[in-house]
């Protein structure tokens, strides 16, 4: 997991619109074959204590071409505040 932060350009139109601070994480989680459900933009995740909300569609990475094993989802978690 990595820290993720949006930061509207300076006096652009989105700073002018928008009062909220959008603050997130990236999290690359293991494709457990025994947890077949996939990742929904709809769904959240609670992420050291904060409830988020997955946006953008999950990524799967697949498996390894050298070692065939699977690596992992990733995914973008959101917390909007303001």
């Amino acid at each position: 997991m990595t820290p993720r932060a949006e930061t509207p350009q300076v006096g652009g139109p989105q700073q002018q619109d928008r009062d909220t601070v959008i603050v997130g994480w990236t999290v690359y989680a293991p494709d457990a074959p025994a947890a077949k459900m996939p990742l929904r933009t709809t769904d959240g995740a609670v992420i050291r204590g904060v409830r988020c909300e997955i946006t953008g569609e999950p990524g799967d990475w697949g498996r390894s071409p050298f070692t065939g094993t699977r690596g992992p989802i990733q995914f973008a978690a959101d917390r909007v505040t303001g």
